[in-house]
This record gives C-alpha cells, structure tokens and sequence, in this order.
C-alpha cells in the first residue's frame, strides 16, 4: 500500500506513529495547508515520507500514492474524500465518514462504482476483543439493554466557554459531541445490532447551539440502547450489553481500553484489554489485508457500518432515517 496522508492534526501524529510499524504501508506524501507547510517539512522529516504537497489537486495526480488516509476536519469530509475517489485513489477516511447520511451514501456508492476501497477509521471495530463480543453475542440470549458511555472533558472547551470557538465546537463545523466521540458508541452498538427503528437525542446545547453533552436513546424490537457522551465534562467510559442469559461489558473509553468482561450462564471471565502498542495499529493492519486480498465483501461489511452509524446520526440530528445504498 502507498499512503498519502492528508492533515497534519493529532489524530494524523497518532496515525503516522502507528503506520511506523506496518512495514507493508510506505509515506509517499502528506498534503498540508500552506500556512502548515513548515509542520509538514517536520513530519516529512520525523516519519521519513517522501514528499510534501500543499496544493491538494497536485497530490491527487500523484502516480506513486494508491491510497488516501484523509485525518481533517469533519466539514472537509466528503469534498476531500470524493475528490480522492473521482481520481482514482483508494481511501481511509476519519470518523465520522460524513455527517450527513446522503454524502455517506454517495461516497459509498462511487467507491463501489469505481471498484475501490473506501474505509472509516474507527479503531475499535478492528480489535480482537470486538471480533470476540461478535461471536459471543448470541450465547447472552435475547438482548434487553445496552448502554456505552465515552464522555471526556475536552482541551478545546476552556477555550470554548470564553467565546473562543474551535473547529470541534463549532456547529457549522459539524462539530459537538454527536458527531465526535459519541460516534464510537453509535458504532458498537450498530455493528453488534443493525439500525434501530427509532431514534431519540436529548443533548446540552453551549451559546452557538452546538451538543457539548448528549444522549442518543436507540430503540430496537424488544431493547433499547442509551449512548451518551460529552465533551464539557468526564466520567469512566464503558460499553455493555445486556441480555437475558449474561452480560458483556468493555471498561475505558475506545482511546485506550482497560478490561473486557464476560459472564454468560456457564462462563466468567475478565481480561486485560491494556496494551502498550498504538491504538491504530490494529486497523492500518486490517485495511492493508483487505486490500492485499481484493476482499470487497469485507470492505463492503465495514462500509455498511459506517452507512447505519450515518442513518442514525442524520436521524438524531434531521429526524429522517434513509434508505440503505
């Protein structure tokens, strides 16, 4: 795989360390804005990439870059991503895919078209611990109630509360907390569960009108899942999911995972889900495998994911739930 990096934020930092261990997956280049470049001659130099673009149609036409690991701002999202894919290249896009579920829709639509592989990094999903909970799903017997907390005072939100307004707080940014870390919720509990019939947010609103806290209530045949998350304060983060022959239950946020536990009528077990290694490893792995093997039905199983997580945050947010692709 021959990687173009776009962005120069955390999460980029927290990727590029991450790919430093893949040796498959090789730094063509990274695109910057051009008020950025001199972060982007540090980051050419720190993670040996080749070659640095602050013009982003001249990236595109790169021949040497196969895939696009796009790391921006939510508003940036599908313009990005559809230019990448109208040129040719395969892409990794950060979470959430979209915010909106018809620019999911299109960007899922052309990628297939097009025969190319589009991904949504969330880190979670490609972890051994949830590929466990999937196969021990039907032993909990019939599901009655999940409930996923990730709820984390955010660096940005001092700032905030001084009128100081930052991407992630800004509304038409497609910032709050929704569509930032309430995301990892929504995926669990789509991924495990499929698209609920019925959607409810209630959330705290800051003075511009964005979600600095929230809960998103899912209500399934039989069940109902709570997701709550916030950005203007903490608490310890779980994911658990109920049913009437046993629990499952994963402790600390989806940045960094402390304990899975599992009781089911005849099983009991806690293990330790600590792990020095980086957070993204497991997902640049998976990517890169699914790409070395063409498996498109496993490309389009994460790309149906990331579909119903987009349903139901246009759900919360318009009160309209769409069609699948």
């Amino acid at each position: 795989m021959k990687l173009g990096i776009v962005g120069n934020g955390m999460i980029v930092h927290t990727a590029l360390d991450a790919l430093q261990h893949i040796s498959d997956i090789t730094l063509e280049a990274i695109c910057v804005r051009p008020n950025s470049l001199e972060t982007g001659l540090q980051l050419k130099d720190n993670y040996s990439i080749k070659k640095v673009f602050t013009s982003y149609e001249e990236f595109l036409n790169d021949a040497d870059i196969d895939f696009v690991y796009i790391g921006i701002i939510n508003s940036l999202h599908f313009d990005y991503a559809y230019q990448a894919l109208m040129a040719g290249k395969n892409v990794i896009l950060e979470k959430p895919m979209c915010p909106e579920y018809d620019s999911t829709y299109k960007l899922s639509c052309l990628a297939l078209e097009k025969n190319l592989f589009l991904f949504e990094a969330v880190t979670f999903l490609h972890a051994s611990f949830f590929k466990e909970i999937q196969s021990l799903l039907p032993r909990i017997g019939n599901v009655k109630l999940v409930q996923c907390n990730f709820s984390k005072y955010s660096s940005r939100y001092s700032d905030y509360i001084k009128g100081i307004v930052h991407p992630v707080f800004d509304p038409q940014q497609y910032g709050g907390t929704l569509l930032d870390i309430n995301v990892y919720n929504i995926n669990f509990v789509a991924a495990l569960l499929g698209l609920p019939r019925q959607v409810h947010y209630y959330a705290n609103h800051g003075a511009n009108g964005v979600d600095t806290s929230g809960i998103l209530l899912l209500e399934y045949d039989g069940f109902i899942a709570s997701c709550a998350s916030a950005k203007d304060s903490s608490s310890p983060g779980f994911m658990m999911i109920q049913g009437d022959k046993g629990y499952m239950a994963v402790y600390g946020n989806p940045n960094h995972l402390e304990m899975l536990e599992v009781s089911l009528e005849d099983t009991f077990y806690k293990k330790d889900l600590r792990d020095s290694k980086n957070r993204m490893i497991d997902e640049f792995e998976d990517f890169l495998h699914i790409y070395q093997q063409r498996d498109w039905q496993k490309m389009k199983h994460y790309l149906d994911i990331s579909i119903m997580v987009s349903q139901i945050i246009s759900n919360a947010r318009q009160g309209n739930i769409l069609p699948h692709c």
